[in-house]
């Protein structure tokens, strides 16, 4: 072998270590570690404007899920706690609660709310790319366990998707969305402002 011919399977193997597959790199060594995530075993903190945190278990913290189709998260509710509407664009999600009681709900395309409370031990299915919510209306705190069929499902909350974008949203396209003045549009702007 020449000293060129040397070099090819080097850059080949330069090439195929780059590769990435939904854009994220494909290892060639990895360990057990790379499939492992201990981020679910606790509550995550609740003392926030909604009253609740969603702790993700996807591609981005474990990597070994890059190709699987599969994530999880976990979402902890104060009493009163809400995680607001918001969709997933590349997912079904289906929650398992694991403690407390929600109320649950999906928006359809046509406008229909289907919405139920959901006790420990049940689950709730929230189909793909549909607008959802939870709520904790007890006493104490509640948390679930959401399991994705996608390794990185995308959240696009609603309300800061639309009132606090960059560059933002004109003020005159909500007021008109959402019938209400442009006063009230920067008032609700502010509170989402970064703090």
């Amino acid at each position: 072998m020449t000293a060129k011919s040397q070099q090819k399977p080097n850059s080949l193997f330069m090439v195929l270590s780059c590769v990435k597959m939904n854009g994220y790199a494909c290892k060639e060594n990895f360990t057990a570690d790379d499939f492992f995530f201990a981020g679910l075993s606790k509550p995550g903190l609740t003392n926030n404007t909604f009253g609740s945190l969603v702790t993700g278990a996807n591609v981005q913290k474990i990597p070994g899920l890059n190709t699987l189709g599969v994530s999880f998260s976990r979402i902890d509710y104060a009493p009163g706690g809400l995680n607001p509407p918001h969709t997933h664009p590349r997912a079904t999600e289906i929650a398992f609660v694991l403690d407390g009681e929600l109320e649950v709900g999906f928006i359809t395309t046509t406008g229909t709310l289907y919405s139920k409370t959901v006790k420990k031990g049940e689950i709730f299915v929230f189909p793909k790319g549909l607008v959802h919510f939870q709520k904790n209306n007890g006493k104490v705190p509640a948390a679930v366990i959401v399991a994705f069929n996608s390794q990185l499902p995308g959240t696009q909350s609603i309300g800061a998707t639309l009132f606090a974008a960059v560059p933002p949203v004109p003020d005159y396209v909500l007021s008109q969305a959402f019938q209400i003045g442009t006063k009230d549009v920067q008032k609700i702007k502010s509170r989402f402002a970064p703090k």
